[in-house]
């Protein structure tokens, strides 16, 4: 089996110093969640940025702002595009929505859900009085707020880095015809108990694992528990962090047999939590899918994230959280501030002259150096935007200083 980039550097040890000494002692514990493909919410994430990636494959200047909403058998696309694209927005859904999953009449009620679904539209033309120029921000936020720190390999937290890998697991699982018993939607959540290392969060075990995972009727509740725990938890979680006190709860409601649209109404922009840091850092308030690279609630987190892993992985800091302002039709940020933490030898300042030396956070300067006219953006809309190696804003850059 080829191995995912997603997993590439999984399995490497966490980067640790072990010449702190923890200030207090202070161990507290921290949960993040996250969704699979099937998941209602996460089904819109996925459509929305389909949308948006059909448009740019045939017109890298297209503007989108493309909203989607979801129940059984419907689909309802709202939003704006500016585009010389013509795009099938039919097509586009009925393929997405197969590749989640929900394709096969053989495997419950995913069939019929798919041939029954009905794409609407409600789409306009985008207002004449927005600025076009490259260099101006199209759609402010107040704030960008994205961080990094040293916990794992991918400078991402480890509750919501293993969230992610275990709906990922899942998903594997089902797809590779190893599990076919796993339907599309579900859920995982990730309790890990932390020791407060002078400002660093260092992971010291997993406390609880919850998983929920739709499934067909066939197969009983004790065979889903112990493929969970053998196939799914077991890969996924490293053995250091698991012990006999660890807590699963591996589908607790004893049975999930309707998901996605047929049991929840899904909308896109839902699950910025999930998307970001799970709970960790600071969020700007906007979601990502749907919007292209001229809204700075998508392209400026990117940045941010961009700016905050390349000075952890520099040595700089072991915790970092950077937030970066725009607003509408103005070029440059706003503000640029930079939090250690206390992780760092330098002080904040100068990690901000380090920042404002190294990058230039004007939007038109970011789409370039990120590549962000490329229709890349499906991709991102489940399992995470950060961490993943695959994507341009998680590879660092060499900073001077």
């Amino acid at each position: 089996m080829v191995e995912n980039p997603f997993f590439s550097q999984f399995n490497q040890e966490l980067k640790m110093n072990p010449s702190r000494s923890s200030s207090s002692g202070k161990t507290f514990l921290f949960t993040s969640e996250s969704v699979g493909e099937g998941h209602a919410d996460k089904m819109c994430d996925q459509i929305s940025d389909a949308v948006l990636d059909a448009y740019l494959k045939e017109d890298p200047d297209s503007r989108v702002a493309c909203e989607c909403v979801t129940k059984t058998g419907m689909v309802l696309l709202v939003g704006e595009v500016t585009s010389k694209a013509q795009v099938d927005l039919q097509r586009v859904v009925r393929k997405t929505v197969a590749s989640i999953g929900y394709d096969d009449s053989s495997k419950g009620g995913r069939g019929r859900w798919l041939s029954t679904t009905r794409p609407a539209t409600c789409w306009w033309r985008w207002s004449p009085s927005v600025p076009r120029s490259p260099d101006c921000v199209f759609e402010g936020r107040d704030q960008e707020d994205i961080g990094a720190g040293d916990q794992t390999e991918e400078c991402m937290p480890l509750t919501i880095l293993l969230a992610h890998k275990l709906n990922y697991r899942m998903k594997e699982l089902s797809r590779s015809g190893e599990c076919p018993w796993i339907l599309p939607d579900s859920k995982s959540q990730v309790t890990v108990e932390y020791r407060d290392n002078m400002g660093a969060m260092e992971p010291l075990r997993v406390h609880t694992v919850v998983l929920s995972v739709q499934h067909s009727p066939d197969i009983s509740l004790e065979d889903i528990r112990h493929q969970l725990m053998e196939k799914v938890v077991k890969v996924v979680v490293p053995a250091k962090y698991l012990d006999e006190k660890t807590i699963y709860h591996l589908l607790p409601s004893g049975k999930f047999l309707l998901g996605g649209p047929q049991s929840d109404a899904g909308l896109t922009g839902r699950k910025i939590i999930v998307d970001t840091y799970g709970g960790w850092g600071g969020h700007g308030g906007g979601a990502f899918s749907g919007k292209d690279y001229s809204k700075v609630d998508r392209s400026g987190a990117y940045a941010a994230r961009w700016v905050a892993k390349s000075l952890v992985k520099a040595g700089l800091c072991r915790r970092a959280l950077v937030q970066i302002s725009y607003a509408i039709s103005v070029s440059h940020p706003l503000s640029i501030s930079v939090f250690h933490y206390g992780t760092s030898s330098r002080d904040e300042d100068e990690l901000l002259q380090i920042v404002q030396k190294n990058f230039d956070l004007r939007p038109g300067v970011i789409v370039k150096e990120l590549g962000l006219k490329r229709p890349i953006y499906q991709s991102t809309a489940c399992y995470g935007h950060f961490g993943r190696e695959e994507f341009p804003w998680e590879k660092p850059k060499s900073l001077l200083f």
